[in-house]
């Protein structure tokens, strides 16, 4: 009896949750659009002369202007913009000269890539090594992880990279330089995902698949490194924080062993954490990936958004720029939505 009547209130809470995380991701998404846009507004760039050129007359110069919507009011201006976001309208790059949004679905399938072999890496050690950290508490295991940890947490990222290559490719020849693929491959797997570990499989290139995963090595190294820094501090921290617990010290009083306590009690516990933590590493990459594109030449969004900035092209920067703020807005709405519909004392 109890049961039937809790089941109908505990999903009105469930429901109440989500909707409550969808208004935050809709209201976010309109600050970031507000921002992005008057970022752009106040830009000193005038995207008219990127267009027509310094030599174009005044009457070309006013009509351009006048297509683009420039001469509009500045509230107006932002209605229209929203109204070709919906459209899925981001602009032309004067960089490249294609739709922002052809250049976007075309690079950043490659960070996406990038970020989540590292993810994947670095959140996988990054909770190993911060268990081992919490059970071995003041040892010298737990000392060299620390210091690890905070090499992570300092060390310039772009240093760290062009010392990867210095080391790894031009002095060892243990991995692929800088690029995705090597030339050879270039033109000959067709980009059916974007992603180019699985498109050489489907290609059914092993040995397109081998260099394209040689390419991954330095990159994902690197930023898996700086997610794994941060993982590993907070997960030692957290469990260290739930040790002194009652279901703890009952689970010991059990005879159960450290680890398994660790590993089965504990890290269930702070899932939560866990969570929040694996999706700021996420969305943290995401930004790291300028630099990172940029030192080992990887064809992504942060590789494009670097080189539209040195031509001045603002469109770009300001779809690029867009386009990872929704990343972080969705990325990490979603996981505090997740958080709160699986954790029953936050519901």
């Amino acid at each position: 009896m109890n049961t039937a009547m809790t089941l109908p209130f505990r999903l009105k809470g469930q429901l109440i949750t989500f909707a409550q995380g969808i208004l935050t991701l809709v209201l976010t998404l309109l600050g970031l659009l507000v921002i992005t846009f008057t970022l752009s507004a106040l830009s000193p760039v005038d995207p008219v002369l990127q267009i027509v050129g310094d030599h174009a007359s005044l009457e070309t110069y006013n009509q351009v202007k006048h297509e683009l919507g420039l001469d509009l009011p500045i509230y107006m201006q932002f209605f229209h913009y929203v109204e070709a976001l919906l459209q899925g309208h981001l602009g032309t790059a004067t960089s490249t000269g294609q739709p922002v949004l052809d250049d976007l679905l075309a690079t950043f399938p490659a960070t996406l890539e990038l970020a989540t072999v590292a993810l994947l890496i670095g959140a996988s050690l990054g909770i190993l090594f911060g268990v081992l950290c919490a059970r071995f508490v003041g040892t010298p295991l737990d000392f060299i992880l620390r210091i690890l940890t905070l090499l992570g947490s300092s060390v310039p990222i772009f240093w760290l990279g062009l010392i990867l290559l210095l080391i790894f490719y031009a002095t060892l020849q243990w991995t692929a330089g800088p690029g995705r693929l090597d030339d050879i491959y270039q033109f000959t797997i067709e980009a059916i995902t974007g992603f180019a570990l699985i498109d050489t499989l489907l290609a059914g290139d092993k040995d397109a698949f081998f260099n394209a995963l040689s390419h991954l090595i330095l990159p994902v190294s690197l930023l898996a490194y700086f997610a794994l820094a941060s993982i590993t501090r907070l997960t030692r921290s957290a469990c260290l924080n739930e040790m002194n617990k009652e279901y703890v010290t009952l689970a010991r009083a059990k005879g159960i062993g450290e680890l398994r306590i660790l590993f089965y009690h504990v890290l269930p516990n702070i899932r939560g954490v866990l969570m929040t933590i694996i999706a700021l590493s996420y969305t943290g990459m995401l930004e790291g990936a300028v630099l990172t594109e940029t030192v080992f030449s990887w064809p992504g969004i942060g590789r494009y958004l670097t080189t539209a900035l040195f031509a001045g092209d603002t469109t770009a920067i300001m779809g690029g720029t867009l386009i990872i703020g929704l990343c972080f807005v969705f990325i990490n709405n979603v996981t505090d939505i997740v958080i709160r519909l699986t954790d029953p004392r936050l519901r």
